[in-house]
């Protein structure tokens, strides 16, 4: 990559990936992933493609290519799970996913003999678990997160149960979904090739809707019906897996099915706790001290060692003279640790605080764009038109004002207004 010409394409490649609000902070190790993943013709040609769905035709018109050329380009990159293929109305459409999730994991999400898999891992955990700029900025960087929690339904109280959101429940996503697909966890391969993977199933990464039927029809996910799923989500609750999926309440596209020594989610959840950066469930667990023997099993089992040995200060006969104690500023509410609890000490109850969860992924990337500062690159997203990117400039500056960033940030514009017009999207 020290070709001058390889490395513009692959600056452009990387500064396109940025104009999305989940992007990739610029290191030599992301350069060598993006060579690995594509060539220096294909960064070229990606790095001029719109955020926003875009049609053959869109393309061919930016490429400044034929219709049969460009179709057999973008068929080619949709095979390889860089792009995202769909159809509306009879019409192709392709979508450039961003990194994570994404790309990046898609590569990973079976066994494949085009790549070098292990180099791959190898630069993924440089460049997410070493290097961290990426996944402080995927985790960290929006108010609006990634990420959303799923409470295990198995462990609920009948109350809880009747009260519980249908978008707050797994199950409620697989039975609705028009399409499942099952793939190989990115994490825990990306693992195994560093030799460091758990004994968590492999299989058992769960898309839905669009993303399932692209990753199906590419032979990156095997498509199951519902019932084989759900059987899949009781053998995650059954390892103690905690489910992590994309913070919507419509159309969720993917659900993880998380431990916490491999997974990128709960390795950040452990290090930056206090800063949330997995939205937690609506449900916190509460210890009965009276029920409890002291046995420290949901200490050891919580995957982000949100529950820990405190001091007990009524000097009973519990383990050590201590006790266990939930950390409420870092806890998920996943319910791991309940059903763990041989003693029936540990119950969920509903938080105090209400949780937001944006309409769809719409709502949710136009909320990430507001918080970072991206805005404009979404309203103006053709770059490859000048007029476009000084407009986008223009916006830019005007977003930076006080008044109008102050309005911007304003929770009734993010949360309220929004959502009553993304509502209307179907």
């Amino acid at each position: 990559m020290s070709h001058p010409a390889a490395e513009s394409a692959y600056k452009k490649l990387e500064e396109r990936l940025n104009r999305f609000p989940q992007g990739a902070p610029p290191s030599e190790t992301l350069y060598k992933i993006l060579s690995i993943l594509f060539n220096e013709k294909e960064a070229g040609l990606v790095s001029q493609l719109p955020i926003k769905p875009f049609t053959i035709k869109t393309a061919s018109r930016i490429w400044k290519l034929d219709a049969v050329s460009t179709e057999k380009l973008l068929d080619e990159l949709a095979g390889r799970a860089i792009l995202l293929d769909s159809e509306h109305n009879g019409i192709k459409k392709y979508v450039l996913p961003p990194p994570m999730a994404g790309f990046f994991e898609f590569s990973m999400m079976r066994t494949r003999h085009n790549l070098d898999q292990k180099l791959l891992s190898e630069l993924f955990y440089q460049y997410l678990n070493i290097e961290e700029d990426f996944i402080k900025d995927l985790f960290l960087g929006s108010e609006t997160r990634l990420g959303r929690i799923f409470v295990q339904e198995e462990v609920l109280s009948k109350d809880n149960l009747v009260s519980i959101l249908d978008y707050e429940k797994a199950s409620h996503i697989i039975e609705t979904a028009s399409c499942i697909g099952i793939s190989m966890c990115y994490c825990r391969h990306k693992m195994e090739h560093l030799g460091k993977a758990c004994d968590a199933p492999m299989d058992i990464c769960m898309s839905f809707n669009n993303v399932a039927k692209s990753l199906v029809r590419h032979s990156y996910a095997r498509k199951v019906g519902v019932s084989e799923c759900m059987e899949l989500l009781h053998q995650a609750y059954e390892y103690n897996l905690v489910q992590c999926g994309e913070n919507v309440r419509n159309k969720v596209s993917f659900i993880c099915n998380c431990c916490g020594c491999c997974c990128e989610a709960m390795v950040a959840a452990k290090k930056f706790g206090m800063l949330h950066p997995v939205q937690t469930t609506s449900y916190i667990p509460k210890i009965d001290e009276e029920k409890c023997t002291g046995c420290g099993k949901c200490v050891n089992i919580c995957p982000i060692e949100a529950i820990e040995w405190v001091s007990n200060d009524k000097e009973t006969d519990s383990k050590f003279g201590k006790k266990v104690k939930v950390n409420k500023e870092i806890c998920l509410g996943c319910g791991v640790c309940v059903r763990t609890c041989s003693n029936n000490s540990i119950v969920l109850e509903k938080r105090e605080e209400q949780i937001i969860t944006p309409v769809n992924s719409v709502h949710r990337i136009i909320l990430m764009a507001i918080e970072k500062g991206k805005l404009q690159e979404l309203i103006f997203d053709n770059q490859a038109f000048a007029s476009h990117r000084a407009m986008a400039a223009v916006l830019s500056v005007i977003l930076k004002l006080p008044p109008v960033k102050k309005m911007m940030a304003s929770k009734q514009m993010k949360s309220i207004y929004l959502d009553r017009l993304l509502s209307k999207i179907k």
